[in-house]
């Protein structure tokens, strides 16, 4: 497998500056050294650029907004240059504000491949807010919402076509925090989501099925991976940290269900904050649910289909 890391150092889109150090943070705790140990050919692409974070307040309910078209513009155009060439892109982040770069451009390839999608969306958080109803104006809680169709024209139309992604393609994982807003967005547009308190009720082990429900055999996982998913205890290097979280095994259960099914095809890392981190606890806990999700397993298992 041919495995491309793009970094993107930028807060730009967050509510707390410091995930801009995430792509360092995760390359020291030996994220290509854990991908090449399975097999990965892994090429470093480096860090996207991009503009500063101006750290100015909302303009017409979006939080620097110039600047997040500036970044996601250009992520696009990496991640699109290497999955296209038959690798597969792993970003870095950064605030979750550049899975519109990233989930456009896979959008875009899969298109053109005449491939189906699914986006799963691993986050405490919906990210389903509009300049209408956000509480706060920051980017980072709308790329759900404009991958789907709502939001600023220069990003929903980034992948060359509105939506990006219809909402049925999209399961959201591990929500606990959730705006009023966002609730009726969800409920209008029938995104799927499987929150806590679903998780808690049927267990981690059937909301997965359920979300990897339905797959066709040549669809392209796109897992966009945000660390608050995580309970606060063991990942507390995020911005916006929100308790009762999935527990370590529970997380490491979700990565492997996917890697079953053999067909992850690109990976969103982000939110890690490193300013707020403990001993690189949430940086390498990151690495161990990558390895999860490259077929790290306890014992060989052998998948009847």
């Amino acid at each position: 497998m041919d495995v491309s890391l793009i970094g993107v150092p930028t807060d730009v889109g967050a509510s707390v500056v410091g995930c801009r150090l995430g792509p360092g943070a995760l390359r020291l705790a030996g994220i290509q050294e854990a991908l090449e140990r399975f097999g990965a050919d892994v090429k470093d692409c480096g860090d996207v650029s991009g503009p500063v974070n101006p750290m100015a307040p909302p303009v017409d309910g979006y939080r620097h907004l110039p600047e997040v078209i500036k970044w996601n513009e250009a992520l696009f155009d990496a991640v699109y240059g290497e999955v296209s060439v038959g690798r597969m892109p792993i970003m870095l982040g950064g605030d979750h504000c550049l899975a519109i770069g990233s989930v456009s451009a896979v959008a875009r390839y899969c298109r053109e491949q005449g491939r189906p999608m699914r986006l799963l969306w691993f986050d405490a958080h919906a990210d389903y807010n509009t300049a209408s109803i956000t509480p706060s104006g920051n980017m980072h809680g709308m790329p759900v919402a404009v991958l789907t169709g709502h939001g600023p024209q220069e990003l929903v139309e980034l992948s060359g076509e509105v939506p990006a992604l219809a909402p049925h393609h999209v399961r959201e994982i591990g929500l606990r925090d959730v705006d009023l807003g966002e609730k009726r967005l969800l409920h209008e547009q029938q995104i799927e989501v499987f929150d806590m308190r679903y998780l808690d009720e049927v267990g981690v082990r059937e909301a997965m099925r359920m979300a990897l429900d339905d797959l066709e055999p040549d669809t392209h996982l796109h897992v966009s991976l945000d660390l608050d998913f995580l309970d606060d205890t063991i990942a507390p290097g995020v911005g916006t940290p929100v308790r009762g979280g999935p527990t370590y095994r529970e997380a490491h259960l979700c990565m492997e269900m996917i890697a079953d099914t053999g067909r992850l095809g690109s990976l969103d890392i982000v939110e890690l904050n490193p300013a707020l981190d403990v001993k690189s606890e949430t940086a390498h806990l990151a690495v161990d649910l990558v390895e999860s999700l490259f077929g790290k397993s306890t014992l060989l298992r052998v998948h009847q289909r």
